[in-house]
């Protein structure tokens, strides 16, 4: 197993000098052992009692969207097939063709229309998945700097960055315990960004 709590050691070479001209220099002071402390972030995201009411509203607006993808995928189906089926020969009159072609331009716009709702709403539910998960790591930081100093840790480690490591070190579940107290909620609306500028 890999040991995180590595020690440094500075060695420092004797120097010999006669006595009658200068005095041996002090060794150079060893640094203390480096403390280590590991949290596992995903744990934490997907554990707090605030990660797991946020998903819960995003997987419910994930689901919408899914159900509106089936609902435009079916429609459209459907309208294309209709539109294949009815398409007027060359020699046609010409009113049956402009009535046609127009039904064909007035597809493709609502088609268009459509994706472009489902961008739209995929990419609100990205920036709502960001805004929870940061609201979750600022609520989470202070605590871990608070274990920090109870444990006289010098650095903090995010499980995904190790190979290995021993449970003593993951203090995951005591950020979690903690993390539940502090911050039971979080939104999951992302503020409005601020207003540009007027025009010069």
């Amino acid at each position: 197993m890999k040991t995180l709590l590595a020690s440094l050691a500075i060695g420092a070479a004797a120097i010999v000098a006669p006595a009658t001209i200068i005095a041996a220099p002090a060794a150079a002071q060893a640094l203390p052992p480096a403390v280590i402390i590991l949290v596992d972030l995903d744990q934490v995201f997907s554990g707090s009692v605030a990660g797991k009411g946020a998903f819960t509203e995003l997987k419910t607006k994930l689901d919408s969207i899914q159900a509106r993808i089936a609902q435009l995928n079916t429609s459209f189906t459907t309208e294309e097939q209709e539109l294949g089926r009815t398409r007027p020969a060359p020699n046609a009159a010409a009113a049956m063709i402009t009535a046609w072609e127009n039904k064909a331009k007035d597809f493709a716009t609502r088609r268009q229309q459509a994706q472009a709702e489902i961008q739209r709403r995929n990419d609100e539910l990205q920036a709502s998945r960001q805004y929870v998960l940061k609201q979750i790591n600022d609520g989470a930081q202070p605590i871990i700097s608070a274990i920090m100093r109870e444990r006289g840790a010098s650095i903090a480690i995010a499980e995904g960055a190790t190979l290995q490591h021993s449970a003593s070190v993951d203090v995951t579940t005591d950020v979690i315990a903690r993390l539940d107290k502090a911050l039971p909620r979080v939104g999951t609306t992302p503020p409005a960004a601020p207003a540009a500028p007027p025009a010069k």
